[in-house]
């Protein structure tokens, strides 16, 4: 069994507000839980209204699997229109 772990660091610049952010926020964790299936919370960076960090996770049966599609969660979000990708750190236990 392998568990990847995901930390998305994303720059929401159009945010006004909380609100706005909240909103853009939930966009993206539905998507992404829609499209991929799996575990997906904003862990950090609450009360700052134009970032965020994002933790995804995923247990698969391989490496190989959990890595591709953590990979994808990647890519996805790299192409969302109202956040930008700043940084992440992917890990394997």
């Amino acid at each position: 069994m392998i568990v990847g772990v995901l930390s998305i660091r994303l720059a929401i610049r159009q945010s006004q507000s909380l609100k706005d952010k909240r909103r853009i926020i939930k966009s993206l964790k539905d998507r992404v839980r829609n499209k991929f299936n799996v575990s997906i919370a904003e862990t950090g960076m609450q009360d700052n209204r134009q970032s965020a960090i994002i933790g995804v996770a995923m247990v698969g049966s391989g490496r190989r699997f959990v890595n591709g599609t953590l990979s994808n969660v990647i890519n996805l979000l790299d192409m969302f229109p109202h956040a930008e990708l700043v940084d992440y750190d992917m890990e394997f236990l």
